[in-house]
């Protein structure tokens, strides 16, 4: 019974991550437009990952203690986690294999909401959190990474890497950066930083205003090994139909 489980959740990774073949193979787009994410879980199962995850938080941002002030504090995001001044949601959820090979785990992604946030606080931080059923396997922070666009196993380890973003708009401005991740052994690890991968002002309707996108690719594929990972980047005006035209390779300038 033990051997079929386990031939079962083998069976269950390898059919939620893609399959990659030699040659190479595109990881992310990012001039392709993005559904946003319509994250849909159980209030149950939403309150138990919250209440695992932290001590004391909030459940409405109209709680948040008028009395509470951080501004004399070194780290006022600490300050409001330790106060229990957090608003905190689950703003992505995806399964795999994160911490060990054959796990059959669920990586929630929370928006921890801090208290009195601001735009400079990127509103508060995030972490991932990875359950083994109902239990919590890790608990990390994820520098302000608030989506994840792919799950992969690029070495073929058994182990689930996710492409995640950080995203911010400004005056009309979007940047998003995006780096390819792992929580192998409940450790939260960069594999690689791709830095910006989008940079569009069409929003702000000024004199000039583009876009620009990067296109990630994997090649080199050798199972045991790491792929090599490369980035194109493309520019184009703001008109509804985009001409992307290739600008250069690797750090988008």
């Amino acid at each position: 019974m033990r051997t079929l489980l386990l031939l079962f959740v083998a069976s269950l990774a390898a059919a939620q991550t893609p399959t990659l073949q030699k040659g190479r193979q595109v990881l992310a787009d990012f001039r392709a437009d993005r559904p946003a994410s319509s994250v849909k879980i159980p209030v149950a199962t939403r309150r138990n990952v919250l209440a695992k995850v932290f001590r004391r938080y909030l459940t409405d941002e109209n709680k948040c203690s008028a009395q509470f002030d951080a501004s004399d504090d070194a780290d006022r995001l600490a300050a409001a986690r330790k106060a229990g001044q957090i608003v905190p949601s689950i703003v992505d959820v995806t399964n795999g294999s994160f911490t060990a090979p054959g796990q059959s785990q669920t990586a929630y992604l929370i928006s921890v909401s801090e208290c009195n946030a601001s735009h400079a606080d990127n509103f508060g931080t995030k972490r991932m959190a990875i359950f083994s059923g109902p239990q919590l396997v890790a608990d990390v922070d994820v520098d302000f990474k608030s989506s994840i666009v792919r799950k992969t196993d690029l070495n073929s380890d058994g182990i689930d890497e996710l492409l995640m973003t950080a995203g911010d708009m400004n005056q009309g401005e979007l940047v998003e950066m995006a780096a390819l991740v792992s929580f192998q052994n409940g450790r939260y690890r960069v594999i690689q930083d791709f830095g910006t991968v989008v940079e569009d002002d069409c929003a702000a309707e000024r004199p000039g205003s583009s876009a620009k996108a990067s296109v990630l690719y994997i090649s080199y594929i050798v199972p045991g090994s790491m792929p090599k990972l490369t980035k194109e980047n493309y520019s184009s005006g703001c008109r509804t139909t985009r001409r992307w035209r290739l600008v250069s390779h690797g750090k988008m300038q």
